[in-house]
């Protein structure tokens, strides 16, 4: 094992830990609670090595949210995994979105809300946000209708979910009724 290398694993776990504690106070006290000098206070280094594996918050955010990402990937895919019937596949990836969502409201912020200078929708967009609409696809896809471009519908299911996590979050919808909302969009967008 070189120097080298072990230089590389500890500079991984940095960074890790990095993300880790901000993902830990953004969840229990927001994303306005996540600044430097916190961090670098909470993880015993100094703010100048904090600074050596990203520029600033936003970069951290980026960061936290490509986690997301890939969380949602596995989430999604572990939910739809064994289910045959497609309208059943489309409910459970809808179940694991919102729960996903509902269980992790900074990690969705830091996706979908906040700026962390990520590219969506081009050739700049990082694998694990690829991923993460690769495995909605998968399965909304397979339901889009005849005539309709699977990406287009995975497009529109997705944003009807987003609009179901972030709405259901700020209590405009009564948390009582999700379960309905969800045999609702299934039910209509979805042609098994």
């Amino acid at each position: 094992m070189s120097v080298r290398s072990r230089k590389e694993r500890e500079r991984a776990a940095r960074e890790s830990l990095i993300v880790a504690t901000a993902r830990e106070l953004a969840e229990q006290q927001g994303w306005d609670a996540v600044t430097t000098r916190r961090l670098a206070e909470r993880i015993e280094y100094s703010q100048p090595v904090l600074y050596s594996h990203f520029r600033g918050k936003r970069e951290i955010i980026g960061a936290v949210a490509l986690e997301g990402a890939s969380e949602v990937a596995a989430a999604v895919r572990a939910a739809t995994s064994g289910v045959t019937k497609p309208r059943e596949r489309v409910a459970a990836l809808a179940r694991a979105y919102l729960d996903f969502a509902q269980r992790n409201p900074a990690v969705y912020d830091a996706m979908f809300q906040l700026d962390g200078g990520l590219a969506f929708a081009d050739e700049g967009t990082p694998a694990p946000l690829k991923d993460a609409f690769a495995a909605l696809l998968e399965t909304l896809g397979e339901v889009a209708g005849k005539g309709v471009a699977p990406g287009l519908f995975t497009e529109t299911f997705w944003a009807a979910l987003h609009g179901l996590a972030t709405l259901t979050r700020a209590a405009r919808l009564p948390v009582e009724d999700a379960g309905r909302r969800v045999d609702l969009l299934v039910d209509r967008l979805a042609e098994a």
